[in-house]
């Protein structure tokens, strides 16, 4: 076929098929379509969402020598992972629950002809596994069945996911990318095709006039101007659905740029397409590797802070205030004029420990003290922590009526903490 005849045959093509639309692109799409359909390899439709990708397989077998075959449309995304195999290569009576018969699947009645596979990057990787054997030797196995079955199936698949993202995921098999696109035909967006968006409008406007017997919608000068610049991330399906919506929804016919922008999504059509602000893997995995170190940094702050009250608590303030100056300073954020002990009388800040820091406390260093409250501790102290503490859990089990755990509590420690406590002070 020469190439007047070829672009003859596009342009019946689309008009038996109602493919709008003169862009380049499109036209080659449906070259590539009517050449590659008398063979039986195999075809990956590749676009956006809402491009019209359905289109292609159509054609495809209408004009290959299976015209007189089945011709069935599954989508892979709107079957259930569980059910897809059963609905794809049938099932034998008692396979699963609910399999009360023997079922035929999609490539058993489609014998002899066309499967389009829609949203085909949908597919779990174990139906991935048995479509790659349906494709290299014509063979499958219904399932809960041993029995090997043949099918002369012609595979037509769309997809609207990027292939080799997926692939690089492990979300889908390259071998069986590289078997289904043998031929890849790729139908561009519209907002790729300027000159068509005007075309396709004013067709849905008439098509719905005609429908919905009212005189078609006109654009005005401005609101063709809008229609143009907006990106349609819908593609022709939500142009198609913004002509409906003003066919029936307007009283007058003549539609001004206002209107018009009433019925589009709240998308600068001037501002471009934003692509890939998903973070990536490897940015999660950045943040984790910061927030380690803070939680590392941390501990290692605390356990100096143990150290240092330790030594607090043995030597006194004065001894260790000179050699732990950087660390009180990075700990608590002090200048030298501003340090957390003061001169005159010579003071400590004793820090509240949480339950766990506590026991941890007490089981590797103060095996016989608890340090439950911040207390000013100073050498003309008179009453003992020791006292008060005895006070306290006195009082606490009296209001609880000697609960253990109501009265740990109460206090703020575990009930084996105070376990501990009554038996080391006999209370």
């Amino acid at each position: 076929m020469g190439v007047r005849g070829l672009m003859e045959s596009v342009q019946a093509i689309k008009q038996r098929f109602e493919i709008i639309g003169n862009d380049p692109k499109l036209n080659r799409a449906v070259e590539k379509a009517i050449q590659v359909a008398p063979t039986d390899i195999s075809v990956l439709v590749t676009g956006e969402s809402g491009v019209g990708k359905e289109s292609i397989p159509k054609i495809i077998h209408a004009l290959s020598h299976r015209k007189h075959g089945k011709y069935i449309a599954v989508n892979c995304g709107a079957i259930p992972e569980g059910t897809i195999d059963s609905e794809l290569f049938g099932h034998e009576k008692g396979s699963f629950t609910g399999a009360t018969n023997t079922r035929e699947g999609y490539f058993e009645v489609a014998d002899g002809g066309t499967i389009f596979l829609d949203e085909v990057g949908e597919l779990p990787l174990t139906t991935q596994v048995r479509l790659l054997r349906v494709l290299e030797n014509g063979e499958f196995i219904k399932v809960g069945s041993s029995q090997v079955q043949k099918t002369n199936v012609r595979i037509v698949a769309a997809t609207n996911v990027n292939m080799f993202e997926a692939i690089e995921k492990g979300k889908f098999r390259e071998d069986l990318y590289y078997r289904l696109s043998t031929v890849d035909i790729m139908l561009p967006p519209l907002r790729e095709r300027k000159d068509d968006i005007h075309l396709l409008f004013r067709k849905f406007a008439s098509d719905f006039a005609h429908k919905y017997k009212m005189p078609p919608i006109k654009l005005d000068d401005n609101a063709i101007d809008v229609l143009l610049k907006y990106k349609w991330s819908g593609n022709v399906r939500q142009l198609r659905n913004v002509a409906e919506q003003i066919s029936v929804l307007e009283t007058k016919r003549e539609i001004s740029s206002q209107t018009l922008l009433s019925y589009l999504p709240m998308e600068n059509s001037n501002l471009p397409t934003v692509i890939g602000t998903k973070k990536s893997e490897s940015d999660f995995s950045n943040e984790r590797e910061i927030l380690y170190k803070v939680l590392f940094d941390m501990k290692a702050d605390l356990n100096d802070l143990k150290k240092l009250t330790l030594e607090l608590m043995q030597n006194g303030s004065a001894k260790v205030q000179e050699s732990n100056k950087n660390l009180i300073q990075r700990i608590y954020g002090q200048n030298e004029e501003n340090t957390i002990f003061d001169k005159e009388p010579q003071t400590a800040i004793v820090p509240i420990l949480n339950d766990v820091e506590q026991e941890e406390f007490e089981d590797d260093e103060f095996d016989n003290q608890n340090y439950l409250f911040a207390e000013t501790v100073e050498e003309e102290e008179t009453l003992s922590l020791e006292a008060k503490e005895i006070e306290l859990i006195k009082k606490s089990l009296e209001r609880n009526k000697g609960k253990r755990k109501a009265a740990a509590d109460e206090l703020g420690i575990s009930e084996r903490t105070l376990y501990r406590k009554i038996k080391q002070y006999d209370l």
